[in-house]
């Protein structure tokens, strides 16, 4: 089994500090800096928006991965685009039209990315999967870091690996809240890809040798 794509998320960073921070990710073993936009509209937690990604990209050296968890995405694709994004991920209950969102993305040469809700059945993604290029599930309710992880995500997990080996589809899983050193063997296990983690990474003595030790799971 290949080694996780590992995406410390920038929301849980000091935000006084964010140079800083993104310089350390730039020499760590992280393969993605995770970007979580939030409106308070969607969810109820307003983080940052354009800027602040721009501000960041200006810094970083690995691929942005944003996760869009804003009402009405498409108004904003091609600005984060514009801004720096390698990924961009909206919700699947933010899109009226999710095809059309996702084909948008595309033509924009982002990674399209959708990311569902804690009670979102993963089957509603069937008809779409060939062209998701990665699912990110919410293993906490969206809106705050530091959540706890919520258990259910295994079974979703080998829920949404199914699908995608059935539609013969290279989808990859991201999971996003809550993850830490002692569910993250349990997710890889279940078929995840991509491991999202902000304050288990952050709020560590070591923040680069805790991606260090995600990294190296297998």
């Amino acid at each position: 089994m290949n080694s996780p794509i590992i995406a410390p998320s920038v929301l849980a960073a000091d935000f006084a500090n964010l140079q800083r921070d993104i310089e350390m990710l730039n020499e760590s073993q992280a393969d993605w800096i995770h970007i979580d936009i939030m409106d308070g509209m969607f969810v109820p937690n307003i983080s940052f928006g354009l800027p602040v990604c721009e501000a960041i990209n200006k810094h970083a050296k690995k691929p942005l991965d944003v996760h869009l968890m804003i009402e009405d995405p498409d108004r904003y694709l091609e600005a984060f685009r514009d801004a720096g994004a390698a990924t961009i991920s909206v919700h699947y209950e933010a899109c009226n039209h999710l095809h059309r969102s996702l084909q948008f993305i595309k033509s924009l040469d982002c990674k399209a990315g959708v990311a569902v809700n804690p009670h979102t059945n993963v089957q509603l993604l069937e008809d779409t999967i060939q062209d998701i290029d990665m699912v990110c599930l919410m293993s906490v309710n969206p809106g705050f870091g530091g959540q706890k992880f919520i258990e259910n995500t295994y079974k979703k997990v080998r829920q949404l690996k199914e699908i995608i080996a059935e539609n013969n589809a290279s989808t990859l899983i991201e999971i996003d809240g809550g993850v830490n050193a002692n569910n993250a063997p349990m997710l890889l296990e279940a078929g995840a890809d991509v491991l999202v983690a902000g304050n288990f990474v952050f709020k560590s003595m070591d923040p680069a040798g805790t991606i260090e030790e995600l990294k190296s799971l297998r």
